[in-house]
């Protein structure tokens, strides 16, 4: 399938679309030398659906065909670059030394975060360095996806907030990018592709194959010279200092069950089949720190500079008043746009500025809602 679809996609890509920066030699030192590699994709549901991530996985196995790959898919639907900085070392650096990690968070952040950009960067160099010093010699790829606002943006001959964030770390730290997005809005303007063909926001094969084709070409261009015996892996040099001192590099999940319960608040799987909306299967198991009425309290002690949940909110998703440090309340809504049938899985930040240090934060569930209830489901708490 690759094959014909290879010939859909490769009309030739504009210079300015597909971006080769720093070395990108690491990945492809081991796979040869090695005959063994680690790939990883993080991103939301273009990511974690059947589309460009097995095509790459194709690619690459056809490029080093003697070579036992281990594919990891830390694609979640919905998620944004927020979620992806939290998570990003339990979904993948948990799982074995990266030797390349695709990145794909552009629509996420636009459509369903609404992201300004600074918060882009905090989540996109949030991942972006920590991959980096968890392993110094991982090589990335970020892949920029559409949706029909960003492409409306685009033909009027702009770059979309998130594109335009993304790219920004991705200069700081040297990391190639893929202009898909771009590179479809210029072949819809042109006339020799249409937004149906493209597939939309969730690609249609050849869409995904414009995408799987464009990585090729970068990895035609980046190892376009035959691999000299005395190659050696070598770290990538790191920026010593963040594009924005608040970006999560430091992220991390917090297990719930190290909050102390105040009063309301348990830890248990929610009885799924009673509550309104539909879930994902991922979460239909798992324990969380479920509270339901409010005045229902609890806190949290944690070191870092930020502070926040990794939550599922569905329609009867309520709003959490924190205070940090026995500070003044903060009203955070849980409830999405998404959430009207959806137990729709999110991160909330409480606060995102702090002094490095130990800090307590209280979360305590508000009377006011603008759902059908008042509920806070906390899958994890997250800190940076």
């Amino acid at each position: 399938m690759l094959v014909a679809l290879s010939l859909i996609a490769s009309s030739g890509f504009a210079a300015d679309h597909l971006a080769f920066r720093g070395d990108f030699q690491n990945a492809r030192i081991k796979f040869e030398q090695s005959k063994t590699g680690n790939v990883a994709f993080i991103g939301g549901s273009i990511t974690e659906m059947d589309g460009y991530r097995p095509m790459v996985c194709e690619i690459l196995q056809r490029r080093f065909h003697e070579t036992k790959f281990n594919f990891i898919n830390a694609g979640i639907s919905s998620t944004c670059s927020t979620t992806g900085a939290f998570r990003l070392q339990s979904d993948v650096l948990d799982r074995g030394d990266i030797d390349l990690l695709f990145i794909e968070f552009a629509v996420n952040d636009d459509q369903d975060a609404h992201h300004s950009k600074a918060a882009c960067i905090r989540g996109m160099e949030g991942l972006v360095r920590h991959a980096r010093i968890a392993n110094p010699h991982i090589d990335l790829v970020i892949t920029f996806f559409v949706n029909e606002s960003m492409l409306a943006t685009l033909q009027k001959g702009e770059t979309p907030l998130t594109i335009a964030a993304h790219t920004s770390v991705a200069e700081h730290y040297d990391v190639s990018t893929i202009g898909l997005a771009s590179e479809v809005a210029d072949r819809i303007t042109d006339g020799t592709l249409t937004w149906k063909q493209y597939g939309g926001v969730h690609p249609a094969p050849a869409g995904n194959a414009i995408a799987a084709t464009m990585i090729d070409e970068l990895m035609s261009e980046a190892w376009a010279e035959p691999l000299a015996k005395s190659a050696a892996i070598k770290p990538h040099p790191l920026p010593e200092s963040p594009l924005n001192p608040t970006s999560y590099w430091r992220g991390r999940f917090i297990d719930p069950a190290s909050a102390k319960i105040q009063n309301g608040w348990s830890i248990s799987v929610p009885d799924w089949s009673s509550l309104p909306g539909s879930t994902r299967e991922r979460f239909r198991k798992l324990p969380m720190l479920c509270g339901e009425q409010p005045g229902d309290t609890v806190s949290l002690s944690f070191a870092g500079t930020a502070i926040g949940a990794y939550v599922v909110a569905g329609p009867d998703a309520g709003m959490i008043e924190a205070s940090v440090d026995g500070g003044p309340f903060k009203v955070v809504d849980l409830y999405h746009q998404y959430s009207k049938g959806l137990h729709y899985p999110r991160t909330v930040m409480f606060a995102t500025d702090l002094e490095a240090g130990e800090h307590t934060v209280e979360l305590k569930i508000a009377d006011k809602t603008r759902s059908s209830g008042n509920a806070a489901r906390i899958i994890q708490f997250v800190a940076n």
